[in-house]
């Protein structure tokens, strides 16, 4: 038995098991070793209904009966319910916001129930259990789970699909250990690493992480994989730093006495913050190899005015050799609106110097200034736009991913931007900086709010800069978690702050109304039907707009314009205004069901009324209210800013539900390790000290390869 061996060569499978695996994207031997317990649990032990116990964590076999869906009594919470046979008794099983367990299990079959045994009136009963149809009661009972082991065992559960079970990998990997395939694999994390840090060797730790004997064992493995997982990813941001040093770049002289003057114009005094990320930028300008910075600041906290006065900066350098003409940039954004905002932005900042301002987006092209209106920007074709950039006539030019469609060629393109980078995969970006021979600078920024350790992490390839400060004059919203009682008080502020000439925002979870026949839809407010409510109930006299992502992008375009110029007085969305709306009027906003979003994206939504000196406002309604759920919530209104909120939300739930592993391409493992910035450090350290004695790996041929995987992994 070897690591790459397949696993259907290896082991008789059915074709329900097939597709798990599939499914769970196990193919071969180290697949299946790599495919690490979610948790640990006690050995549960299999007991006949007639001897079960309250707090019993238990599995009975037994006939199901009495499948039905139903509304709980009091909080008419969606429910199935269930009895629960064998030949020594009866017992009732509930899942609670489960209704679909009734559609799933057929009445009348064997089933096999997991879960621990509640009391309620002197009766016994199933909260919640798990529970699998099988084909027949087994003829036995008093086994454990996982056979006859020790009841100090503690059992691991795995990623299951239909058909595999974690017994199923428990007895399978048992055989890969007996079979001696460990001692086949060469470790990846040199030696002396593992002994600075104590961590076992990987033969241990994978014995460790499926079969821990105790639980330091378990945890020593799991935080031997994380090391390994953010220690790899750090080598290959790294090696591509270290690969960026080599490239030629356009070198920006320093201009700081004309950026200043530039900056002086501004209609607002820049903040410290904002002057500290324009130096470090012109600080990278003039060094001989391209930048690769990530600006990373509140929504309102300044990005575009920093971008605009570095691109000025570029702006007024001609190409090498040449004393007139100008180098170019490039600033990519991900939406329409958004590029039409920066367009707009960029021609109040540049108007008085007559540089010429380039638009391109999916829906047409434009240019300021117009031959016929120097104030004003004019559409043109598309081909004139692209000649125009080519032959270098076109300094500035902003727009959608049209900018990097192959057609889109820049005579002297020095620097790119790139603003809500992570909405763009790594790919595009590349697609971006490759254009030309001469390797541009590039200036990441977002308004995501990241852990620090995050963006270490998977942005290890670029120097961080901060705006922590907002706008002078700028004051905080004011949010409040709204109880069911306080609509109507919410509902008379807006009014009030409607006829004293505001707009407001009321964002819901979903678009569309749920489909009530489903029994897995949840019941959360939807823009179509709040948007009639609030025209017919509270808001008749007042015009009401609604936006969603179904919408066509001239159909957006519209309806954002109309609020933009007033006509609307009321906006209805979904979180697709989280990014790139600037509406310095609309000075109140609604969430509805906030305990459905990321405290990240509360912060956001919440920033697009701190656009403007008004006074803002945040009214937060939750329908739960659990603890856990007002702590995050009160997080949202005490947090001073995102950089506060997205620790403590990492903190709270985890990088994997706060992120996304597939956003990121990191495991679930490595996420939650990247709440220890001790290990981030430690991983930036060892990875650095590498790449400085070895660029290519050549001496570790294992990690080289492991690198080289990492490298095609797209962070998106």
């Amino acid at each position: 038995m070897n690591a790459k061996d397949s696993i259907k060569d290896t082991w008789r499978l059915n074709e329900i098991q097939h597709t798990a695996l599939k499914k769970l994207g196990i193919k071969t031997i180290e697949d299946l070793l790599y495919h690490f317990p979610i948790r640990y649990g006690d050995v549960v032990q299999t007991r006949t209904i007639g001897s079960l116990q309250k707090d019993d964590a238990t599995v009975v076999y037994g006939k199901i009966t009495g499948l039905k869906t139903k509304k709980a009594f009091r909080k008419k919470i969606s429910m199935s319910e269930a009895t629960i046979e064998d030949e020594t008794g009866k017992i009732k099983a509930v899942w609670f916001h489960q209704p679909y367990i009734a559609k799933m299990i057929q009445e009348g079959s064997f089933v096999k129930v997991e879960g621990k045994i509640s009391e309620k009136n002197g009766q016994f009963y199933f909260t919640n259990p798990e529970i699998e149809s099988i084909g027949t009661i087994p003829t036995t009972f008093g086994d454990s789970l996982f056979g006859n082991e020790d009841a100090s065992f503690s059992y691991p559960v795995y990623a299951e699909s239909k058909g595999i079970t974690s017994r199923w990998f428990y007895h399978s990997l048992k055989k890969i250990f007996s079979n001696g395939v460990l001692d086949t694999l060469i470790d990846p994390i040199p030696e002396e690493i593992l002994n600075r840090y104590h961590l076992p060797s990987l033969k241990t730790a994978l014995v460790w992480i499926h079969t821990p004997k105790r639980t330091e064992d378990s945890v020593s493995a799991r935080k031997r994989f994380a090391f390994e997982e953010i220690f790899i990813i750090q080598l290959q941001k790294f090696r591509e730093r270290k690969g960026q040093e080599t490239l030629p770049a356009y070198t920006i002289p320093n201009n700081t006495k004309e950026v200043q003057k530039f900056i002086d114009r501004f209609p607002f005094k820049a903040t410290d913050a904002q002057q500290r990320a324009i130096d470090h930028i012109l600080e990278d300008f003039h060094k001989p190899h391209p930048m690769s910075r990530l600006l990373e600041g509140d929504v309102g906290s300044g990005k575009t005015a920093v971008a605009a006065a570095t691109v000025f900066s570029v702006t007024i350098t001609p190409p090498k050799n040449l004393e007139f003409g100008n180098l170019q940039t490039a600033y990519m954004v991900p939406t329409e609106i958004l590029a039409e905002q920066h367009f707009e932005s960029f021609i109040q900042y540049f108007s008085y110097l007559g540089i010429n301002i380039g638009l391109i987006t999916s829906s047409g092209c434009k240019k300021f200034p117009s031959k016929i209106n120097p104030t004003k920007a004019t559409e043109i074709s598309r081909a004139q736009l692209l000649s125009w950039v080519e032959e270098g006539t076109i300094p500035i030019l902003i727009g959608t991913h049209s900018l990097i469609q192959k057609s889109v060629k820049f005579k002297n393109l020095a620097y790119i931007i790139i603003d809500e980078q992570h909405r763009f995969g790594t790919q595009q970006r590349k697609a971006l900086r490759k254009k030309d021979g001469i390797v541009p600078h590039l200036l990441s920024m977002t308004a995501t709010p990241i852990p620090r350790t995050l963006a270490l992490t998977i942005y290890g390839d670029l120097n961080l800069t901060l705006l922590d400060q907002m706008p002078h004059g700028r004051k905080p919203v004011i949010t409040e978690i709204i109880l069911p009682h306080e609509r109507e008080r919410v509902y008379e502020n807006i009014r009030n702050k409607i006829r004293s000439g505001r707009q407001a925002y009321v964002i819901c979870p979903r678009i569309f109304e749920p489909d009530p026949q489903k029994e897995m839809t949840l019941n959360v407010k939807s823009a179509t039907a709040e948007m009639a409510r609030l025209k017919k109930e509270v808001f008749p006299e007042y015009e009401i707009g609604i936006l969603h992502s179904k919408m066509k992008p001239a159909e957006k375009d519209r309806v954002m314009l109309d609020f933009k110029n007033g006509r609307t007085h009321i906006l209805v969305a979904t979180s697709v205004i989280e990014v790139g709306v600037n509406i310095p009027n609309a000075t109140t906003i609604i969430i509805e069901g906030a305990e459905r979003f990321g405290l990240a994206q509360l912060h956001q939504l919440r920033g697009r009324v701190l656009r403007s000196n008004h006074q803002a406002y945040c009214y937060v309604f939750a329908e739960t209210k659990t603890e856990k759920t007002l702590e995050r919530l009160k997080a949202l209104k005490n947090a001073k800013n995102g950089f506060e909120l997205a620790e403590f939300d990492l903190a709270q739930r985890g990088a994997g539900e706060l992120y996304g592993r597939k956003q990121w391409g990191i495991s679930d493992l490595a996420m939650e390790a990247i709440k220890n910035i001790k290990m981030v450090e430690a991983a930036r350290r060892e990875a650095e000290i590498l790449i400085e004695e070895d660029m290519h790996l050549n001496t570790y041929p294992i990690l080289k390869k492991k690198v080289i995987q990492e490298e095609e992994i797209h962070f998106e």
